[in-house]
């Protein structure tokens, strides 16, 4: 099994979130020890054509305060520098205290109303996405963040 450019990519996006953070760049809390169950989450949207900017004004309006609101820890969010994927994606890390608690904290995001209300309104011409991809990372015995 291969994996994609894409997946490369939000790979060592990951791996940078871990060492900036390491170094006391970040001032959020996210970059202090945390129980050793905790779980990241590396997200990869792809934007359908034309439709990057309403992404990510669908996160900066919505999306972000509604995994605050379901317990998600933000680590951060990026947009490619260059092209190709500068024009269709969106790069993101959540924290999680563990895979349960992932799950139960996306049942809730997935079934609240106001996720619903701003998911179908930005969606009334077509879908914003024509791929998400998650992929969950358990942190290294020798990784500054955990």
């Amino acid at each position: 099994m291969s994996i994609s450019k894409r997946t490369c990519l939000a790979i060592a996006v990951g791996t940078f979130v871990a060492g900036f953070a390491s170094g006391g760049m970040m001032s959020a809390p996210v970059a202090n020890a945390q129980a050793s169950n905790r779980v990241f989450e590396l997200r990869t949207y792809t934007a359908a054509p034309g439709k990057l900017d309403a992404l990510h004004k669908r996160f900066r309006d919505h999306t972000v305060k509604l995994l605050s609101k379901h317990g998600m820890t933000h680590i951060g969010y990026w947009a490619p520098a260059d092209a190709p994927l500068a024009e269709n994606t969106l790069i993101y890390v959540l924290a999680h205290p563990s895979r349960e608690a992932a799950k139960k904290s996306w049942d809730a995001f997935r079934a609240d109303p106001d996720w619903i209300k701003a998911r179908d309104e930005s969606q009334k011409d077509g879908s914003l996405t024509t791929k998400v991809e998650s992929v969950f990372l358990n942190p290294t015995d020798y990784s500054p963040i955990k």
